[in-house]
């Protein structure tokens, strides 16, 4: 059985996330403020924290940011911060995805169950996609770059490999975004965006001028490099 943690300091919102979580198949903890959550994240180990970016003590931009520097564990990020600039600062920061309150309990449990499936792709036995230089290990979720060894999140690696498996083919946004999150839902399309720039901080030599990951004007995204080259 899977664990979430759910970290909110509103006890409503902390209830109705619980309630469906449960009902699902998940074990949850949960934390009403960010000091709270990381200690919990320590002594619990949850497989995905569903992260509310305005904590008291330490917020979740903060929570963030610490996890990132010790692990790649899935975040889903709650806000009722209209920003689009919290929301990217999130992304950036290497949340997996997000919901702006008020959200549906469902989709919260579909959001959870897209994220985790993504990280249990390690577990599946498949193959080894190869393009030019980038070699990704998909049962390990392992990215190498001319030999070099990457360390990708789950959405990031997700990303990758879907570029990957076809190398040269343009992919929009929406197409992106259905491959690393696999839900319907209506999601902000520009977060891929934010995605692509961590990504390319990664895995490119000079991030500004990339040559793996391109951009297509008015199309979207393409790996550039050629499974024979």
């Amino acid at each position: 059985m899977k664990t979430i943690l759910v970290v909110d300091d509103e006890a409503k919102i902390v209830q109705l996330a619980r309630d469906y979580l449960e009902h699902a198949g998940y074990a949850v903890v949960t934390a009403a403020d960010g000091r709270a959550a990381l200690d919990a994240i320590g002594r619990r180990r949850p497989d995905l924290v569903v992260l509310d970016l305005g904590l008291p003590e330490v917020d979740g931009l903060e929570v963030t940011r610490a996890v990132r520097r010790e692990s790649n564990l899935p975040i889903v990020m709650l806000t009722a911060r209209d920003d689009e600039l919290d929301k990217l600062l999130g992304l950036e920061l290497g949340a997996d995805d997000y919901l702006t309150k008020p959200f549906s309990p469902r989709e919260l449990v579909a959001r959870v169950r897209a994220v985790l499936r993504r990280t249990d792709q390690a577990n599946e036995p498949r193959d080894v996609v190869r393009a030019g230089d980038l070699t990704l290990d998909l049962p390990r979720m392992r990215a190498d770059v001319a030999g070099r060894s990457v360390d990708l999140t789950p959405t990031e690696f997700q990303l990758l490999a879907t570029l990957a498996a076809q190398p040269g083919r343009i992919f929009t946004r929406a197409q992106l975004l259905d491959a690393v999150r696999g839900v319907a839902f209506d999601s902000y399309e520009r977060a891929i965006d934010t995605h692509i720039k961590n990504l390319r901080r990664k895995v490119e030599e000079d991030p500004g001028n990339p040559k793996i990951v391109q951009t297509v004007l008015g199309g979207g995204y393409r790996l550039g490099l050629a499974r024979d080259d």
